[in-house]
């Protein structure tokens, strides 16, 4: 599997509504970060649903390496 590209190297905070469906992009290149906007067409990436269980604030992965799927988990101090 190729490597994504880094959208940035912090997390994107974002308030989520809860039950409602959000497409993170996993290739870092949409121009709708940290949303999918169909940039990874012919590539292997494909966007990673996230459901949101409340209505809160939470940080979605800005460097696309982190290990906790669409959430940030502090990956990107390590790049």
């Amino acid at each position: 599997m190729s490597k994504p590209h880094i959208a940035q190297k912090a997390p994107f905070p974002v308030q989520v509504e809860e039950g409602k469906s959000y497409s993170w992009c996993t290739c870092g290149k949409s121009e709708k970060q940290p949303f999918c906007d169909g940039a990874h067409k012919g590539t292997d990436f494909l966007p990673l649903r996230y459901k949101a269980a409340e209505t809160t604030k939470v940080f979605f992965c800005g460097c696309k390496h982190g290990k906790n799927g669409a959430l940030c988990d502090g990956s990107h101090s390590k790049l």
